[in-house]
């Protein structure tokens, strides 16, 4: 959850970043295969000197029959086969993410501490740190680190369209993608719409998303209705509209020979989802749940059991921890152990 009496300062940090980073060009797949070249033909059956003049036409047709039935498969006349892409892969290997990985990540942009971990010092530092913090959580599994940058940030201001949120250049995105890349993590673009819809915010990271280790974070919280300001209200979203976005991903996994993509959805309050049952499963998006329950272990657990009495079957478990609000008026992080011992266990821990 963001604390929004900072959102005015995050909006000037952000546009004042706005210079840093060139875009990175997308990796291109390389291709790999090969070419068969037709073996040369057959030679003729000829006389050796001395040898009885050449046979009748019948028989010289039966003996070239004999010898064609003869040849090895190797030698027969084969067509030249077409190269063959390779299939993009998960930044540590693979096309599934589950059960083999459980992702640990840090989410926030740079610059603004109190939007989370990526906001407190060097990117790249902040980066490779998610390695060893991630360790203990493995569990069993292999660790994908997974960088969660807010995208689209929510504003206590309009804007010159009306719609409460800012939108990160790709410049600025370039540069979460190339440290994700460098420490092998999938990127997630955090959407906090404001009164924009999540699948047009989606849509404009188009370029970002056909990258194979690139998915996204849907933040309903701060999804507005019209009249309602950030901050003032939870905001919600709907089952109907998040499968609109899983859909979205599928269609450009399937057009792209990508990878399975990750779809999270955040959800602090049973409210901020509703009629969730209308969210669908669709082939290659992994859906992920992160509860985001604030303060002391007790009401966090709470709040993890309350949020996923509604959770659909096919989407996987995830779980925020807060490195302030968690500790403010005596609390504490919870513990690797206690995390994962809640029910059911989270596949996706992330630190905010």
């Amino acid at each position: 959850m963001i604390v929004v009496r900072h959102v005015a300062a995050t909006l000037l940090v952000i546009l004042a970043c706005s210079a840093c980073g060139a875009a990175q060009d997308p990796l291109a797949s390389p291709n790999i295969g090969s070419v068969r070249a037709a073996p040369a033909s057959a030679k003729p059956l000829g006389r050796s000197p001395g040898q009885a003049e050449a046979p009748d036409a019948k028989s010289s047709t039966t003996q070239l029959a004999q010898a064609e039935s003869l040849r090895t498969p190797t030698e027969a006349a084969k067509p030249s086969a077409k190269p063959k892409q390779a299939q993009a892969s998960l930044p540590r290997g693979g096309r599934e993410v589950f059960p083999r990985y459980r992702l640990v990540g840090y989410a926030g942009v740079t610059g603004a501490s109190t939007l989370g971990r990526l906001g407190t010092g060097p990117l790249d530092q902040r980066v490779g740190e998610i390695e060893w913090r991630a360790k203990p959580y493995a569990a069993g599994r292999e660790i994908l680190p997974v960088v969660e940058v807010i995208a689209a940030v929510v504003q206590g201001g309009p804007g010159h369209d009306g719609k409460y949120r800012v939108r990160l250049t790709d410049a600025q995105i370039a540069k979460y993608h190339k440290a994700a890349r460098k420490h092998r993590a999938v990127m997630l673009l955090n959407l906090q719409p404001g009164r924009s819809e999540f699948i047009t915010e989606a849509k404009a990271f188009q370029k970002w998303l056909k990258q194979p280790d690139v998915g996204v974070a849907l933040d309903p919280e701060w999804a507005m209705d019209r009249g309602q300001r950030p901050g003032g209200v939870y905001g919600h979203t709907t089952g109907a509209e998040l499968d609109e976005v899983a859909r979205y991903l599928s269609g450009l996994v399937k057009q792209y020979h990508l990878p399975e993509k990750v779809m999270v959805y955040h959800q602090v309050a049973s409210s901020v989802v509703r009629k969730e049952s209308g969210l669908k499963a669709h082939d290659g998006v992994v859906v992920i749940k992160s509860v985001d329950g604030l303060g002391h272990p007790g009401p966090k657990k709470n709040t993890y059991r309350v949020v996923n009495k509604t959770t659909p079957k096919y989407v996987h478990a995830g779980f925020k921890l807060f490195f302030t609000e968690d500790r403010r008026h005596g609390g504490r992080l919870m513990t690797p152990k206690e995390v994962l011992g809640l029910n059911p266990s989270p596949e996706y821990v992330m630190f905010e």
